[in-house]
């Protein structure tokens, strides 16, 4: 992969920085589906977390795709606080000092608490973009696209932390950038190969901080 001089960090949230203290409306609908669950996902991303606002079409939408009743929608969700991990203020404190910072996150409109990010991520995160902003959810290369563009970098400049294999990684390396894979113990998966050469591995968001120092320090003086 020929990737440019790193010039922006984008961050996953969910199971990156923390976790939801309850389970919001996408595992709703993913166990309301007779689908399987990584189908019901693909759908939800796809249809859902890149909706700006929840209107009926889209309930029929996403209800007739998963196969359920349009009752089964959770029409009273509201976003559910974030449990940051352990270190991962400190760790956001050490990159924002070498690169400035981003979130990109899949989240439906109803999830999405940027002022709940802004207070807690504030002084390290300079902004955020929730697919449900942004009209694409990661894997989609657009996704990555998008932020380039609108913070006036390019794709191959981008080093992009994320948890998830295929939204996190396969995304991030597909639209050019550089991807560090937050592990948490896990093997790599076996598949893309190509993704595989072009990925560097972390346990925790405090590890990932050595890659992006090492990155910057190979740019040109």
């Amino acid at each position: 992969m020929a990737a440019d001089s790193p010039a922006l960090v984008t961050v996953d949230v969910g199971g990156t920085l923390g976790i939801a203290d309850r389970p919001g409306i996408t595992a709703a609908l993913v166990a309301a589906s007779p689908l399987d669950a990584r189908d019901a996902v693909r759908v939800l991303r796809h249809r859902l977390h890149t909706a700006p606002s929840i209107t009926d079409q889209l309930v029929a939408e996403v209800c007739a795709a998963l196969r359920i009743p349009m009752a089964e929608f959770p029409r009273d969700t509201t976003a559910a606080p974030l449990r940051l991990f352990t270190g991962a203020t400190q760790a956001l404190e050490q990159i924002s000092a070498l690169l400035p910072v981003v979130t990109l996150s899949n989240v439906a409109c109803v999830e999405a608490d940027l002022d709940g990010l802004r207070s807690m991520l504030g002084p390290w995160v300079v902004d955020h973009f929730p697919s449900c902003r942004i009209g694409y959810a990661k894997p989609d290369r657009r996704a990555f696209e998008t932020v380039a563009s609108q913070r006036g970098v390019k794709s191959r400049e981008i080093v992009h932390i994320g948890d998830h294999w295929e939204c996190d990684i396969i995304g991030a390396v597909r639209a050019g950038a550089r991807a560090v894979w937050i592990s948490g113990g896990r093997t790599m998966p076996d598949t893309d190969r190509l993704v595989r050469s072009n990925v560097l591995t972390a346990p925790d968001l405090g590890a990932a901080v050595e890659h992006v120092h090492n990155l910057c320090m190979r740019r040109p003086q």
